[in-house]
């Protein structure tokens, strides 16, 4: 039985149903409540009935489908389903779905020897013709947007040479390949699934081989996932090997982050995601497990429209960027627990980091006003805002409220508003409300002048998606709108180097060369942040994008 409806055992009283206010005011309470049952016999450390129970989790934000583009969809469908590699804590690929792989000379051909005998949960095999058909799905058929964007450059094709051997063909070398398949955007799926079942079925149930399915979703609320019991493919950093321990995972949808942290401290839930900076010292001191992770790839930060407006001149640009002094502003927003980035183009934890780009732009009031006198903004209105032929030193800065920005991202743009006002710069800040993020309503030149935002990665080979020119790659997300066939070549000759010192050698390189021209420049790095109850054991963070890991999950009362 689980916590939706109650426990037979008076024993178990604490993890009767979640009744609590807390969640139940932020109207996010279940409406409907199934009974889950387990057919295998999982056991934990303390011999207690983990087989039975469900971990009740809160998470922020409640993505479109279950598989996609988006890091919410990865973290989701990484419980549900497998993919061909994982990463150890060093960042090295190691084998989940594939048993080994190797490259051939030239780095065009990739040979991947699969696991026999795995199924998906739909009695399909998971063979190397199912998995070719994935990567065809995702590029070809326009199945993910973002999986394409990583790979679609490279890839030409995928085909079975045997049942259990893989053959994926590339237009262009690319040695990260095995690393980059590790991301939740590469999770595969039942190729009869994807053939015959309707868009929408395979939005909200997609059939993998993964630790756990899809029970049920109600929208607004919450994901019910269940145990596959006949789990036999757990990634080979797996904490234990078998189905999983618990019977379910209660994914709810708690959008407020107050609202998580009290339903954690009150024994609501059993594990929370994005903890609220304020309350990060707080309840580590109650002996709730706290787990940080930074996102590798592109930090939050400010890209700068290059095509139109007032950022077109390199000077303004610069001047916007001498005028921010991040590091105060986030130690105070983020309470030391944020790590504050100046970096506009690639994170702290990504291999291949460029301290130097970090550094470009110390916080210099003095250099700031110089640079917006010789840019011609040397006058000032009543207001204190700069001026030129009559026209406000004005800035459009919409951002995805609730979605790319929580709460506390969306307080520290009010600072840097706050910050560049000193300089005559004014900031309209607007925050987008997601369907309209969502439909590309502030995707074009014309609406904003500054994109805030991130790219999650394993590595700085997010530069490419983020700053190739619009005719070399499909997919990029350019939001700079800035053409550099110099930047370009640095990027594609740092993707194709074997040679990994030489690879990041040439990745610094491309940062220092945005951060010279101050295309964009960083806030503070992306966390993926847990907090956990005393008698939930063994949840971990994946190592490509930091999300839960609820596999090997197991209650100790």
């Amino acid at each position: 039985m689980t916590r939706l409806r109650h426990y037979a055992a008076a024993a178990r009283a604490r993890n009767k149903v979640r009744r609590g206010s807390t969640i139940a005011l932020a109207a996010l309470a279940l409406t409907t409540a199934t009974t889950l049952t387990s057919c295998g016999d999982p056991t934990d450390e303390a011999g207690t009935d983990s087989a039975e129970r469900t971990i009740t989790y809160a998470h922020q934000q409640e993505p479109m489908c279950v598989f996609g583009g988006w890091i919410e969809q990865a973290y989701l469908s990484y419980q549900v389903l497998d993919q061909l590699t994982a990463l150890d804590e060093d960042k090295n690929a190691v084998p989940w779905l594939a048993t080994d792989w190797k490259s051939s000379e030239d780095g065009l051909t990739w040979t991947f020897t699969l696991k026999d005998g795995v199924k998906f949960t739909d009695g399909t095999d998971v063979d190397a013709k199912a998995i070719a058909a994935n990567f065809d799905y995702w590029i070809k058929d326009g199945g993910n947007s973002t999986a394409a964007a990583w790979i679609g450059s490279q890839y030409e094709s995928a085909k079975a040479t045997s049942k259990n051997t893989l053959q994926i063909n590339l237009k262009s070398p690319y040695p990260k390949l095995p690393e980059t398949l590790a991301q939740g955007y590469f999770g595969i799926q039942s190729a009869h699934a994807l053939k015959t079942r309707t868009q929408q079925q395979n939005c909200e149930q997609p059939i993998g081989s993964g630790a756990f399915t899809v029970d049920h979703w109600n929208r607004g609320q919450n994901i019910v996932l269940k145990r596959n019991v006949d789990y036999t493919s757990w990634p080979a950093n797996a904490k234990h090997q078998g189905p999983a321990k618990v019977a379910a995972v209660n994914w709810k949808f708690v959008p407020d982050a107050t609202t998580r942290s009290s339903a954690l401290k009150a024994d609501e839930v059993d594990a929370i995601y994005d903890v609220p900076s304020i309350d990060w010292k707080d309840l580590g001191d109650a002996g709730f497990q706290r787990l940080k992770y930074v996102t590798g790839g592109r930090p939050q930060q400010l890209t700068f429209n290059t095509k139109q407006g007032i950022f077109t001149d390199q000077k303004v640009r610069q001047a916007f960027a001498y005028s921010l002094d991040q590091e105060p502003l986030v130690k105070a927003v983020g309470r030391g627990v944020i790590p504050v980035e100046g970096n506009g183009s690639v994170s702290q934890s990504s291999p291949g980091y460029s301290k130097k780009a970090a550094e470009r732009y110390p916080f210099d009031l003095d250099k700031a006003n110089e640079l917006l006198d010789k840019a011609g903004w040397t006058e000032r209105n009543e207001d204190g805002y700069r001026t030129k032929n009559g026209k406000v030193l004005e800035v459009k800065l919409p951002y995805g409220a609730g979605t790319i920005l929580n709460a506390e991202g969306g307080e520290i743009l009010q600072g840097v508003a706050q910050q560049v006002r000193k300089s005559g710069f004014k900031v309209d800040l607007n925050p987008v409300p997601p369907a309209q993020w969502w439909g590309g309503s502030y995707g074009t030149p014309d609406k904003r002048d500054i994109y805030p935002g991130y790219w999650t990665a394993i590595n700085a080979g997010i530069l490419w998606i983020n700053w190739a020119p619009e005719d070399q790659h499909a997919y990029a997300d350019n939001s700079a709108f800035y053409e550099d066939k110099t930047l370009a070549k640095i990027i594609t000759d740092a993707n194709a180097e074997a040679d990994e010192d030489k690879q990041n050698a040439l990745y610094r390189k491309a940062q220092e060369y945005i951060a010279d021209r101050a295309l964009a420049v960083g806030l503070y790095d992306r966390l993926s942040t847990l907090a956990i109850s005393t008698d939930l054991h063994d949840v971990w963070q994946e190592n490509a994008q930091g999300g839960p890991v609820f596999h090997d999950a197991y209650f100790t009362n």
